[in-house]
């Protein structure tokens, strides 16, 4: 609509001509009222002495230019929301020709009866100068339904801030979780992908471990997203009426967006938007259950966050809930990119003292002379089924994305008496966000330093290759490429055909039935033998003492006692063994 409503009666028409221009004005999506079109405002409204109110889309776009009481206007059906405990994805800004900024009790009555996004009032003078502006923003309370928060005072020159457009789409979002958890707990999610059929697949499965429920999906092959809506605005129109009929309440993009494509595709499907990495985000916060992890997920939440964040103001608090919003466990929103930088520096110090235990830990490890092994692979191919069988512990196992999380480690005897810790890490996945491999850069650095990788695979999933490669990638870019590796095929006993000729190479186990397990242990004693010496040591009762601080470096495969001392076969780590011998060399008959 380009016409103006409300009374225009006695106005000129080269005035409503001029009106009629704001219509064409272009309004940035991340600016709340611009400057120019402020005072454009103020002019107008000295020339006519009339209130002019002016309603903008979340897009930019004007969509009505009214003369008169605000309160009197109706706005049309504009079929951005479908519930009635949503935001309108509209602002309305009008002005006070007695340069009065205060929103009156008409105003606030009307944000609430129109779920107007936030009603900003103008103060004009006579002269047509702006005196001041005050607004208030539409939010959910703690029971969900849709309140008018506090009037507060800005400064004109601040009209353009971005903050402000960032509180309005926190708001919406607050909206459309609040409406989400006093329904039945569960996101409804709608799922876009440009990628592939495989890459969507494994979209819905990190959803399903996220706790969603998945109503839909939409895949438009492209060989590069579209920089500004993702899929492209006609297959945006397609997705935004599917959507809407299936009733989805969250829409999730399987690729990292940036914060201008989430704002955009936003706009264009009228659905609050989170990308693949919010997604594995808030799997990890959901999962984190040590200090360190919960450190960890919040320091890679954060930074994240904070290429996206404007900041907001401590006044304006924060109901966490649904996908996208666990993690640091702030109850404010973010303050500014100051604090923000400031609580990034806090987690990284509490991170470096966790660091600073875990590097004693492993350097007590290493002195033990015990070698360790990694289990690493893609998430769900049974890693910790196999720690489980093995070692006979009861760590968490659940067909599921990233079921554990943590880190966990166990001491291993072999039946020949050879020992190693065997550590299982968290699993990887394809597209696996930067800032979470940076932030558990410590965890995996432990499992990646490992003497031997025992790289899982899973021989029921088609996908398999393919996982093995994303694995890879995530191994290059941690530098684990040194290391002795076994290939490994778990759950053979529900192999599918097109895994049954693999390399000889590859163990095929299973550890529901046990197959393969014995090899595997085998193998993995085999490659730590070729990483040791076996000394042959005689130990004089003299120093008597050093007997078991070899105990303690090695295995004793054999020990002789004879008149003048011990005589030992020992096995130890070949750092070990030189280390003793640099300080011992008279100990050294032969090898």
């Amino acid at each position: 609509m380009t016409e103006l409503t409300g009374n225009l009666e006695g106005i000129r028409e080269s005035v409503k001509k001029e009106l009629l221009t704001l219509y064409d004005t272009e309004v940035d999506s991340t600016v709340f009222l611009p400057l120019e079109l402020a005072h454009q405002l103020a002019t107008l409204t000295a020339v006519i002495r009339r209130e002019i109110a002016v309603y903008i889309a979340r897009n930019g776009k004007v969509l009505d230019v009214s003369i008169g009481q605000a309160d009197r206007v109706t706005l049309q059906d504009l079929g951005q929301r479908r519930s009635d405990t949503r935001l309108s994805r509209v602002r309305c800004i009008h002005t006070h020709p007695n340069g009065e900024a205060t929103l009156s009790e008409v105003d606030m009555s009307a944000i609430l009866s129109l779920r107007l996004d936030a009603m900003c009032a103008l103060g004009v003078d006579a002269q047509g100068q702006l005196t001041g502006a005050t607004l208030s923003f539409l939010a959910p309370d703690e029971t969900g339904a849709l309140k008018a928060g506090p009037i507060t005072t800005i400064p004109v020159k601040h009209l353009n801030h971005p903050q402000l457009m960032w509180t309005i789409n926190q708001n919406d979002q607050l909206a459309t979780i609040k409406e989400i958890t006093t329904q039945d707990q569960t996101e409804r999610a709608y799922l876009i992908s440009t990628d592939s059929l495989q890459s969507l697949e494994e979209l819905q499965a990190l959803a399903d471990s996220a706790g969603a429920q998945v109503v839909g999906t939409a895949l438009q092959a492209k060989s590069k997203p579209d920089p500004a809506t993702y899929i492209g605005s006609g297959k945006a129109a397609q997705v935004a009426l599917d959507a809407q009929a299936k009733e989805a309440t969250l829409i999730i993009v399987d690729d990292e967006l940036s914060g201008i494509q989430v704002n955009r595709l936003e706009d264009a499907l009228g659905i609050p938007v989170i990308d693949r990495t919010t997604l594995i985000l808030d799997i990890f916060a959901q999962r984190a259950t040590t200090s360190e992890g919960k450190l960890q997920v919040s320091l890679a939440q954060l930074n994240y966050r904070a290429s996206r964040l404007i900041g907001a103001r401590a006044s304006l608090s924060r109901l966490a809930g649904g996908i996208g919003t666990r993690g640091p466990g702030e109850s404010k929103l973010e303050m500014d990119r100051r604090v923000i930088r400031r609580r990034i520096q806090i987690l990284k110090e509490e991170l470096k003292e966790v660091e600073r235990q875990r590097d004693i830990r492993r350097k007590n490890r290493q002195d033990s002379g015990i070698p360790s092994v990694a289990l690493v692979g893609y998430t769900n191919t049974g890693k910790s089924t196999l720690l489980n069988l093995i070692a006979q512990t009861d760590v968490l196992v659940k067909d599921q994305l990233f079921a554990t999380l943590d880190t966990v480690s166990r001491r291993i005897t072999h039946p020949d008496g050879d020992e190693f810790l065997l550590t299982d890490s968290v699993g990887f996945v394809s597209k696996l966000p930067t800032d979470l491999v940076e932030a558990f850069q410590s965890t995996l650095d432990e499992a990646m330093g490992a003497e031997v990788l025992v790289i899982v695979s899973d021989a029921s999933n088609p996908n398999a290759e393919d996982q093995r490669k994303a694995v890879e990638d995530v191994l290059q870019t941690l530098g684990a490429c040194e290391q002795p590796r076994i290939e490994v095929y778990n759950k053979w006993d529900i192999a599918l055909p097109e895994h049954r000729f693999l390399p000889k190479s590859t163990l095929k186990v299973s550890a529901k039935t046990g197959q393969g397990i014995d090899e595997l242990m085998q193998a993995i004693v085999d490659i730590l033998r070729k990483g040791e010496r076996t000394l042959d040591l005689f130990i004089p009762f003299s120093k008597y003492q050093l007997l078991s601080e070899i105990r303690g470096m090695g295995r004793i495969i054999q020990e002789d006692h004879e008149g003048e001392g011990t005589r030992v076969t020992v096995r130890m780590g070949k750092p070990s063994a030189n280390r003793l011998q640099a300080q011992y060399p008279e100990l050294f008959m032969q090898e």
